[in-house]
């Protein structure tokens, strides 16, 4: 045997525990249906750094492991998308196509270089239907998963998961799904994150167009602080009859433009 030979089956094992140990060291991050839609919660300080993103129209991606990694996979699939709905249609790009794109690199360099990549991704597209949502989850080897119903990744992602499969319940309202989420991303006993510690966001089936919303400011407080079952107010009256100031107002909270 040459001096420093290590078998090809040693050598992938090796990886594959490397890139694990890699994305366990993160925080996990929770992907799940509710009444409209899916939702996407994470805990993420940073205000600038997303785990949570749009591809397209009714796409959304979220990634955990090594940021720089995962955010190259983020605009290589903007990329993919962009270019296909333009030389095509917009109606060609779907979650399994940038799934499949998501999977062929992945097998690739997790095979051909000496470094897996240290990623976890989700590419989940909403349908006009909850039968017709998808949520594919990518691993750092390429392999894909068609998760129904929800799906956690990195972190202590297995007892998560435990957690979620007690709790979950499908066609919850958003405010439901939300406090089942946070829930299961709390340790036993643990307090949850503030506000400004969360990054939520929603792929929406009754927005026109461009379903990705993200949930901020007094918008997702107000979701954290309503009662789970409670539906939401209507909305008031900015004016009363008689009043001459009628100009329209935003809606609450820092407008998002899906970027």
């Amino acid at each position: 045997m040459p001096f420093g030979y290590a078998s090809p089956e040693q050598i992938m094992r090796d990886k594959a525990d490397y890139a694990r140990k890699g994305i366990a060291r993160g925080r996990s991050v929770v992907v799940l249906q509710y009444q409209d839609g899916i939702l996407f919660v994470a805990p993420n300080p940073s205000r600038a750094l997303h785990k949570i993103s749009e591809i397209y129209d009714r796409i959304g991606f979220a990634a955990v492991g090594r940021y720089n990694e995962f955010e190259e996979l983020r605009l290589g699939g903007i990329r993919y998308a962009d270019i296909n709905g333009y030389t095509y249609d917009r109606s060609d790009v779907t979650g399994r196509g940038l799934a499949n794109l998501y999977a062929s690199n992945l097998g690739r360099i997790f095979t051909e270089s000496i470094k897996s990549l240290e990623v976890e991704v989700v590419v989940a597209e909403v349908g006009d239907t909850a039968d017709d949502d998808a949520i594919y989850r990518l691993t750092f080897d390429g392999s894909v998963f068609d998760e129904h119903g929800f799906t956690v990744m990195g972190g202590q992602a297995e007892a998560v998961l435990g957690r979620l499969k007690e709790r979950y319940q499908e066609g919850a309202p958003l405010a439901d799904a939300l406090d089942v989420a946070l829930t299961v991303l709390t340790e036993p006993g643990g307090e949850r994150p503030a506000v400004g510690q969360l990054e939520v966001a929603v792929l929406d089936r009754n927005r026109e167009h461009r379903k990705f919303l993200r949930l901020v400011g007094p918008r997702l407080e107000r979701l954290l602080q309503r009662p789970a079952g409670e539906a939401p107010a209507a909305p008031a009256s900015t004016s009363q009859e008689g009043d001459d100031d009628g100009a329209p107002t935003a809606p609450e909270g820092p407008l998002d433009d899906g970027s």
